[in-house]
C-alpha cells in the first residue's frame, strides 16, 4: 500500500525500511554512506537523511527504491517487520522489544 504524508513524500506502507536497517546493512558490507550513495545512483544527503531517520523512512518512492534495491544487489535482503525472508543465508531480525516489554 502507498500513502501519502504531507504531500510531497510517498511511503512504503509494505516495506516499513528503517534508518537503522539501512545502517545496518552497510554495516555488513563494510560500505560506507558515500558509497551506498554512489551504489544507487543517489546524492550523500539523500541517503545520510535516510538514515537519519527516526523509525520509518519517509521518502521519494523512487529514492527509497534506489537504495534497497542497491543494498539487496550488493547482497543483504531488507525485511520488513513481519514479513518472512525467502532468501538463502545467515540473517539478522531485530526484535520489537516493546511486545516483550
Amino acid at each position: 500500500m502507498l500513502a501519502l504524508d504531507d504531500g510531497q513524500n510517498i511511503i512504503i506502507d509494505t516495506w516499513m525500511i528503517t534508518g537503522a536497517q539501512i545502517r545496518a546493512s552497510r554495516a555488513l558490507l563494510g560500505i560506507g554512506q558515500k558509497e551506498l550513495a554512489r551504489l544507487s545512483g543517489l546524492s550523500l544527503p539523500t541517503v545520510q537523511r535516510m538514515e537519519a531517520s527516526d523509525g520509518v523512512v519517509h521518502a521519494v518512492v523512487d529514492s527509497l527504491e534506489k537504495v534497497v534495491n542497491a543494498i539487496n544487489e550488493a547482497g543483504v535482503e531488507l525485511i520488513a517487520a513481519g514479513a518472512r525472508s525467502e532468501g538463502a543465508g545467515r540473517g539478522v531480525r531485530l526484535l520489537d522489544r516493546t511486545k516483550h516489554a
